[in-house]
């Protein structure tokens, strides 16, 4: 199998490999769990930036429509609200939102409170009323933008990180799990191979011995054949009276 990793087939190595199977197939099921909450998460934010687009479509018109109002009433207010405004009275306040392990930054509108006097006068001698109008039609356009310029973010970081997990997903699935499967079913092999190996050198050497204890008996057997043979023999050599003695006279 050329889709494995390079590896010594001992039992120590299935072990470490078995291990990193196991890994990976966690490592799987979080990282997929991960994408599909991410995915539900970017849908989510998907529709709200739809609807808030439509809804600030709205609001511009809207805003615009009263900003030519406020000109017809009061005429060219520009420099006067410029000499009113001394600090901002919306801020954006920058966050941190965490899904999923992935941070996505969230901006929030923040009321200051800095409406000084002048501003609340202007337009006191005609179109006061247009001109406040106005000014409320646009802190609307401004917070419909900050939450749709916190949705696009989201909305960007989403995008990547998704792609981001698909791609270990899918190394995961089709390049971790197969070399590891694939370099595991080798190690067993290997050592499958190794075992019957060593099994019949086993039988071979226990067989050696058999034939070398059944020589050494049968050794043995000619041995003790070959002595009582012998001792037989001398025995009747002994036993023989074929000679006489001569008499023995006093």
């Amino acid at each position: 199998m050329a889709n494995r990793y390079v590896v010594v087939p001992t039992v120590t190595v299935l072990a470490v490999m078995k291990g990193r199977l196991t890994g990976a197939v966690k490592g799987h099921a979080l990282l997929k769990k991960k994408a599909d909450a991410l995915t539900m998460r970017f849908r989510q934010i998907l529709k709200k930036i739809v609807q808030t687009k439509q809804d600030m479509g709205k609001n511009m018109r809207q805003s615009a429509f009263a900003l030519t109002e406020a000109k017809y009433a009061a005429g060219d207010f520009r420099h006067t609200v410029l000499d009113s405004v001394e600090t901002a009275t919306v801020r954006v306040h920058a966050q941190q939102d965490n899904v999923a392990g992935v941070k996505i930054p969230k901006f929030e509108q923040l009321h200051t409170g800095g409406e000084g006097t002048k501003l609340s006068l202007t337009g006191l001698g005609s179109g006061g009323q247009q001109i406040q109008t106005c000014r409320k039609a646009f802190i609307n356009s401004i917070e419909l933008l900050v939450q749709l310029a916190s949705l696009q973010t989201a909305f960007l970081t989403l995008d990547v990180a998704i792609k981001t997990t698909n791609r270990r997903v899918n190394a995961l699935d089709n390049v971790v799990r197969p070399k590891l499967e694939n370099t595991i079913s080798y190690i067993k092999g290997e050592l499958d191979e190794l075992e019957r190996e060593e099994f019949f050198r086993l039988k071979k050497v226990q067989a050696k011995k058999k034939r070398d204890a059944a020589d050494k008996d049968a050794a043995i057997i000619e041995d003790n054949v070959k002595a009582a043979s012998s001792l037989s023999n001398v025995s009747s050599n002994v036993l023989k009276t074929d000679d006489q003695d001569e008499d023995i006279v006093f």
